[in-house]
This record gives C-alpha cells, sequence and structure tokens, in this order.
C-alpha cells in the first residue's frame, strides 16, 4: 500500500509537545508578548508581512515546479565507468549495523575508507578519485530510498529543536529564494519549534549548520571520514518545503556529496564560467540565472540518492510540489590546496633565506622607482628585463630554503584543531581513560588501584588522533581526543614532550594499529616508559589491548 506523504510541519503536529493553543492567551500573556516586541523594536505586522508574500510565492513557485516533474523521467543519468570492486554495503544495509561492522576494523584508516566507499557505491573510490575527484560532477541513483536510512530524518531534526539549544544564526538558518532574490529571516535568539515549523509552513528552507553537535550518528560518520580526506569533514542538513527553493544559484569552497535523505529535490549543476572559477578559494556570491548560462547537468534527486560535485560548479536546488526534501551535504577540502601549503613555506622560506644568504638582504637598485611599478610597465627598457631576471634568480634560490616538513606541520595542526573528536567504540570505551573503573560507591572510591606496567600492550586510539611537531626550540605532541563537537569550541590541544621521549612517541605513532608493550619504547629508563604511558592514557590519545 502506498505511503500517503506527510510534510515535515505535519509530523511536527503529530508529536506529543506540551504547547499552549494559540487562541488560549491570558491578558498577562498578551501584554507580555507586547512589550516583549516593543523592547525589541522588531513588529509582528513586518514578521506576518513577510510570511503573507512568501505563501504567494510558494504557490508561483509550485506551478513552476510542476514542469520540473514533467522532466524529471526525461532527465539525463551520468554515472562512472565501473571496475571489479567490493562495495561494502552495497545492498544498503541500516546504517547502525554498518557502523558497528565497521567498529570491528582493526584499522581507524582502512575503516574510513570502507565508509567513503559505501558513501558513494557502486562506484569504486579508486574510479573515483582517479577521473572524478575535483574534475567534475557525477550522480548515484539507486533507486532504494532506504539506503542511507539512519543518517539523518526529518523527525531528528525535529527533536533536535525540541531538546537541543539550536541558536538562529550559529545552527539555524531560515532561508527563501523567491523571484530571484535570496533572503535570511533569522530572529534572534534559540529556534523553538513553534517559530521554526511556522516558518517551515510559510515556505521557508531551513539549513542546520552543524547537524554533528547534536546528532551521534552524524558525529560518527564525519569523524570516521576525516581520516579518508585528511581534511575536516563537516556537514549541513537542508530541510525544504515542498514547491520552493531556499538558495540562490551559487559555487562553494569545498567538495560537496549531496546524500538525498527523504523526498525529492530538483537539482541544476552548471560548470563554471572562467578559468578563475575552477576550484576556487573562496565560495561565490548569489548570482541571477541571467549569470550562470544553461546546466550540464539536470536531475531530480530521490531518497538513496547521491550527487557530488566539485568546488567551484555552480548549483542550485528546488522542491518538487508534491513532497519536501531532506539532505544531508557531506564537505572536505576547504583551504587544502597546494597555494594554502605555500602560504606556509614561502614566507618561512624568505625569512630563512634572509638570515642565512647576503644576497637577499642586498639593497635595491637606487633608481628602481623610475622603471619599475605599474607606471612604467608598458616601457621598453633594459633595466626592467634586468630587474625581473634578478627577481627570478632570488625566486629559485628561495626553493632550497623552504622549510617544507615543518610547513606541512603547521598543516597537520590546523586539521587536527579542525577535527571532531573520535566515537569510541564498546571496545574502546572499556579499555580508555574514558571508561576506567574507578568511581565513588558505597561511601568510599572503588578501582582505582589498576596501574600501567612494562607488560601493558597500548597503541593509539586512532591512526591521526595525536601528530608530534616541532615548536622551535621545544617538541609538542598535537592530540584530538579532547577536541570538541563544536567547530573550534575548544583551544588546539598540545603539550611538551621531553627530548628523551619523542623516539618513543614516534615509535607508538609509525606502530599503528599494532598494540605494542610499554617496555618495548625506545627510552633510557624503565620509568620514562612507564610514565610517559600513563601520560598519554590519561590524555586518552592510547588505549590498551585488555581493559586494566
Amino acid at each position: 500500500m502506498e505511503r500517503k506523504h506527510m510534510s515535515a510541519f505535519a509530523l511536527y503536529q503529530t508529536l506529543s509537545v506540551d504547547l499552549p493553543p494559540p487562541v488560549e492567551k491570558s491578558s498577562l500573556q498578551v501584554a507580555a508578548k507586547k512589550k516583549k516586541k516593543k523592547e525589541n523594536g522588531v513588529a509582528a505586522t513586518k514578521v506576518n508581512t513577510v510570511k503573507s508574500q512568501m505563501k504567494a510565492d510558494r504557490k508561483k513557485m509550485k506551478k513552476k515546479a510542476l514542469k520540473c516533474v514533467k522532466k524529471e523521467e526525461s532527465l539525463k543519468r551520468v554515472t562512472e565507468p565501473q571496475e571489479e570492486e567490493e562495495c561494502v554495503n552495497g545492498d544498503g544495509e541500516a546504517l547502525d549495523a554498518l557502523l558497528v561492522q565497521l567498529a570491528g576494523v582493526n584499522n581507524s584508516r582502512e575503516r574510513a575508507s570502507q565508509l567513503f566507499q559505501w558513501l558513494i557505491a557502486p562506484v569504486p573510490a579508486k574510479v573515483f578519485f582517479r577521473e572524478t575527484w575535483e574534475k567534475k560532477p557525477i550522480l548515484v541513483q539507486r533507486k532504494n530510498p532506504h539506503y542511507y536510512k539512519g543518517l539523518f530524518s526529518t523527525a531528528e531534526f525535529d527533536r533536535i529543536l525540541r531538546q537541543e539549544d539550536v541558536q538562529y544564526g550559529v545552527n539555524l538558518d531560515v532561508t527563501s529564494y523567491t523571484n530571484g532574490k535570496r533572503e535570511t529571516h533569522n530572529p534572534p535568539g534559540r529556534a523553538l519549534p513553534f517559530t521554526v515549523w511556522d516558518f517551515y509552513e510559510s515556505g521557508c528552507s531551513l539549513r542546520m549548520l552543524n547537524p554533528q553537535a547534536f546528532s551521534s550518528t552524524v558525529w560518527n560518520v564525519l569523524s570516521i571520514l576525516q581520516e579518508q580526506f585528511g581534511s575536516m569533514a563537516g556537514a549541513n542538513v537542508y530541510l525544504t518545503p515542498p514547491g520552493t527553493q531556499g538558495f540562490a544559484p551559487h559555487y562553494d569552497d569545498i567538495e560537496a556529496f549531496v546524500v538525498q535523505l527523504e523526498g525529492k529535490k530538483h537539482w541544476r549543476v552548471y560548470n563554471p564560467r572562467t578559468e578563475d572559477e575552477v576550484l576556487p578559494v573562496f565560495s561565490s556570491p548569489n548570482y541571477d540565472q541571467a549569470e550562470i548560462g544553461k546546466p550540464i547537468l539536470e536531475v531530480v534527486l530521490e531518497a538513496g540518492d547521491l550527487l557530488y560535485f566539485p568546488r567551484g560548479f555552480i548549483h542550485q536546488g528546488d522542491c518538487l510540489p508534491d513532497c519536501h526534501s531532506l539532505h544531508i551535504t557531506i564537505s572536505s577540502y576547504q583551504k587544502n590546496s597546494w597555494g594554502d601549503l605555500l602560504q606556509k613555506v614561502v614566507p618561512a622560506a624568505l625569512e630563512i633565506a634572509m638570515e642565512e644568504n647576503v644576497e637577499f638582504r642586498q639593497g635595491l637598485p637606487l633608481d628602481y622607482l623610475t622603471y619599475m611599478g605599474v607606471q612604467n610597465s608598458d616601457k621598453d627598457d633594459p633595466r626592467r628585463t634586468k630587474f625581473f631576471s634578478k627577481i627570478e634568480n632570488l625566486m629559485k634560490k628561495l626553493t632550497n630554503y623552504a622549510p617544507i616538513d615543518a610547513a606541512v606541520d603547521q598543516k597537520a595542526r590546523d586539521f587536527l584543531h579542525d577535527c571532531l573528536p573520535p566515537v569510541l567504540t564498546p571496545e574502546e570505551l572499556a579499555s580508555s581513560v574514558q571508561g576506567a573503573p574507578a568511581r565513588w560507591e558505597r561511601g568510599k572510591i572503588m578501582d582505582v588501584g589498576a596501574h600501567i606496567t612494562s607488560q601493558t600492550r597500548v597503541r593509539l586510539l586512532r591512526a591521526g588522533c595525536a601528530r608530534l611537531c616541532s615548536d622551535g626550540d621545544t617538541v609538542h605532541l598535537y592530540y584530538t581526543t579532547d577536541n570538541s563537537r563544536v567547530f573550534h569550541k575548544e583551544e588546539l590541544k598540545s603539550f611538551e614532550i621531553k627530548p628523551e621521549h619523542t623516539d618513543a612517541i614516534e615509535f607508538l605513532i609509525n606502530s599503528y594499529p599494532k598494540f605494542v608493550s610499554v617496555g618495548s619504547f625506545p627510552c633510557d629508563f624503565s620509568e620514562d616508559r612507564i610514565s610517559l604511558a600513563e601520560l598519554l592514557f590519561e590524555r586518552g590519545i592510547i588505549h590498551t589491548a585488555t581493559p586494566l
């Protein structure tokens, strides 16, 4: 039997939420509400006017969107050539079961590889990175609406609104795009269901900016995928009412994986307009329809489908009139280019070159201002040729002073600060400091006698959870295990490593995923091995092969 479509607002109305009926307001409530409006300086008539206008515009959008339905069967499907390669969860088993399966994978990098393969299946990951990544869009249509089941849902969206402290502009945006005009309608303060669903019913789209802060499943998925990309993995959730569009055409500065979770959405993707917009450094402003040309891909995504496009590809999505749309965009590779690395390499190389090579400290020609600069750029002057030749010669020599490893470590520190903390499996919890049995019970402290010994076997909690970096005269260990689920809520975590312990840290990092005994640490004294292991255990960086 076909299930009748239920809008997100209708779903919300079926939930048991203790909200006072709007028609039964006491005089005290009415007076308080008027006072609040006056204090905020926001006229109720203005809000009502916006919503009324949006309802009218929504009717127009529905008529326009009806045309999209007729196109749906004729839209071109884009696929990648297939290779024989095993795909994880190819039949779309429940995500929670997949995550349980992946928790048993011994190596976190292999875990990340398998989860990414599930995300883009049946396209083999090797083919994707060789032929598609950063090059062109790809569409995966599965005809399986349950493939991404368990990742996120409208019911989860509603639960978060009711139970979590969701703030407009920080965690949630209310948006619309009608008659070529993109608007944000965020009021101040907390986003409560009563107001949020009223905006939705009026035709506004809802964008949750950091669902990983509220959804354990999204947190788990992103914390695994960040090891696949070696770059921050983020996400936004978009809930769009039937027959509406929430955003203007634009391009982003991230690699985007659009995962359709519920309903349908009509997408149009356009090539970068110029070479300067290929793999851009920054996101674009909003474009008018006349500025973007014709789409290279036009498709209706259904639940279970995936659309990927690189940064720089203009895109827009509108909702069909017969159902709402819920999708999550998983993103990565923001500011992770060769140019971003060179921004750290070149200034440092120049500083070193000026310290060590007198040629970089020699003065400029006395008269260089008379023949160089924009006002002299059209001059046919041999002195200009000589000047350019000198600069070119110095630039070539600059590479000899480039501290490339140090610059890579700077990028690594940025990445570790961006990272989500790992989601521990039950086994990891039991064998790490987070699950240590020490507790207060029956008026006294219990189970504090467990200690690390030379025979205790340990390893890093994750392959990429810690990194050893030199900060000039000192060496620090940077780590992610104490990071927050909220982006950069905490400062970057690190502590100084004694010189006699650096070899042991490198040994631990390079031994992953094997467990090694504390007694095998390359330290001079047994006390040093045990004290280092205790420090790493207390910081949540390592766990033991069996619970202490």
